[in-house]
């Protein structure tokens, strides 16, 4: 799974990395029922299963309210979904919070967990508590997705969910 692109080691978690939307689409179609895959943009595990005492928290962006779970985006195909191509599904979960980078500023990467819901937050986003982290997802993939997007015949009216105006 480690391609050439891959994020740095950080701290004590050697993960692997994800480097194509095939590899994800993979480790998503294969996981078991048991454990639910996540996907959560910051600055990794070390950062976040480390802050606040060992408890896992984030913030409401709007009051600064800690919320008791970390925000994070699940990666289970819905039923729906039907036979439509899990790479396309792995794209679009990608593509929909990569603004968060930016935002967030230096450091911050996606990087999928195996976890549990244990709330909702304010943006009826899941609040998980990691169990395991599982790996990075690489920059390459970062890029396949969007070009995956934008291939998508109702692209032009679709973007990421981002509220930045401008």
């Amino acid at each position: 799974m480690r391609g050439t692109d891959e994020p740095p080691e950080r701290g004590g978690y050697d993960l692997d990395t994800i480097g194509t939307l095939d590899e994800l689409a993979d480790l998503v179609s294969t996981a078991g029922t048991d454990e639910a895959l996540y996907l959560r943009w910051s600055k990794g595990p070390d950062v976040d299963l480390a802050a606040h005492g060992g408890e896992q928290s984030s913030r409401d962006g709007l009051t600064g309210i800690p919320l008791p779970g970390l925000s994070a985006n699940p990666l289970q195909v819905e039923p729906w979904w039907g036979d439509r191509p899990v790479r396309l599904w792995v794209a679009r979960r990608l593509h929909d919070y990569r603004h968060l980078r930016e935002l967030r500023g230096p450091g911050v990467a996606p990087w999928v967990l195996a976890g549990e819901e244990v709330a909702r937050g304010p943006d009826n986003e899941p609040l998980v508590v990691c169990h395991r982290p599982v790996a990075w997802v690489a920059e390459s993939a970062l890029r396949e997705c969007e070009r995956v997007v934008a291939d998508e015949r109702g692209a032009a009216e679709w973007g990421p969910l981002d509220r930045r105006s401008g």
